[in-house]
């Protein structure tokens, strides 16, 4: 009896009594793929538009492999089995927020897909997850570019704040100040960075939106085209200077002045690239930039000072102030991983690794200041 389900792209005849190691690894595969479609299905009614359709296709795929486990494994299908930790995780996300968070989850999902080696599945099943994981990174992108702007302000003012100001109190303390004295030093550094973070921001990406304006296309050739001269015209040299090549320039160009008939629309050759629209909506406006940057790296900041605001004082406000910083660092590590679709776990400890270090090379130097002064 051959147990080959009959899907796309068919994989080698299967015996007809499979193993029980078998029947449950195919089961968790059957588990997982439900999994993955009612988290496509849970997202898809979080949106609107294309990116619903798209993900309401991608649930559809999900079916179609699923129909493939239910084929092979026959009777032994019936008995339920829970599927991976990581797919409830994403399933309880995607019913309670949809956000970018869990697309960039669902990318490593599909990344991570065992179908390339698993001699069970078909090599159609494959080639889906691997496109499948193109996909969800687009829409992920989408997301991502919707929240950069002011994301990007967020998280390097929050970890700005937490190695800056750890570094400060563990250099001062290493010196043997009073407690008193790390306490003041760490609020005004809070006060004096945040002020600057935000200020820093607003600057920075008023200027980047300054240089886009200056280089966004204008609609002047509209008015100047009717009077241009055909055989010796600049619109060409404007078509060129904006990256066309000359033949598609000359073409542009002869449409632009009615001299050519073309089902193109016309006003295409004055509208600004898409690029800029996007740039636009990556860097985010410069208040909301600062905003963030502000109040995030004053939180940062507001950590490692904790224990001292509680009246700690000596070793046990160090490590307190050391432990804290660390799980602070590891969450926007791991956060910063998620939404570029890397490992959590190895932005995580990067992150804290940078942090302690940081923190050691200050607290060096107080200890050599402290033993010079003294």
């Amino acid at each position: 009896m051959d147990r080959t389900p009959h899907s796309p792209g068919q994989s080698a005849p299967l015996p007809a009594a499979p193993s029980a190691a078998d029947i449950r690894k195919w089961r968790r595969y059957l588990a997982d793929e439900r999994a993955e479609a009612a988290i496509y299905r849970d997202l898809a009614h979080r949106r609107e538009g294309e990116e619903r359709e798209i993900l309401l296709k991608l649930a559809e795929a999900e079916g179609r492999h699923e129909q493939h486990w239910v084929e092979l494994l026959g009777g032994h299908a019936d008995k339920s089995v829970r599927p991976s930790p990581r797919r409830i995780l994403l399933r309880f996300l995607a019913r309670s927020f949809g956000s970018v968070f869990v697309m960039a989850l669902a990318q490593r999902a599909e990344g991570r897909s065992p179908y390339s080696s698993e001699p069970a599945a078909t090599s159609a099943m494959a080639a889906d997850e691997l496109i499948h994981e193109e996909i969800i990174r687009g829409l992920a992108t989408r997301g991502r570019a919707r929240l950069s702007g002011n994301f990007r302000a967020a998280v390097f003012g929050a970890n700005d704040g937490l190695v800056s100001n750890l570094a400060l109190i563990m250099g001062i303390g290493a010196t043997g100040a009073s407690a008193g004295f790390v306490l003041f030093s760490g609020i005004a550094g809070l006060q004096a960075g945040a002020l600057s973070m935000g200020a820093g921001e607003y600057v920075s990406v008023r200027s980047q939106r300054e240089l886009l304006n200056a280089t966004k296309p204008t609609q002047i050739s509209l008015a100047a085209a009717p009077d241009l001269d055909l055989n010796a015209n600049e619109l060409v040299l404007l078509y060129r200077a904006r990256g066309m090549s000359q033949e598609a320039a000359e073409h542009r160009a002869a449409e632009r002045m009615g001299h050519l008939d073309c089902d193109c629309d016309p006003s295409l050759s004055l509208q600004a690239p898409e690029y800029y629209e996007n740039e636009y909506e990556e860097i985010g406006t410069g208040w909301n930039a600062a905003v963030s940057s502000f109040c995030f790296f004053a939180t940062g900041a507001l950590v490692p000072i904790l224990p001292y605001l509680f009246g700690l004082q000596g070793l046990a406000a160090v490590l307190l102030s050391l432990f804290l910083v660390g799980l602070a660092l590891l969450c926007t590590g791991a956060v910063v991983g998620l939404l570029s679709g890397a490992s959590p776990a190895k932005r995580a400890f990067r992150q804290l690794a940078i942090g302690f270090g940081a923190a050691l090379a200050t607290y060096v130097l107080g200890l050599a200041f402290g033993t010079s002064v003294g």
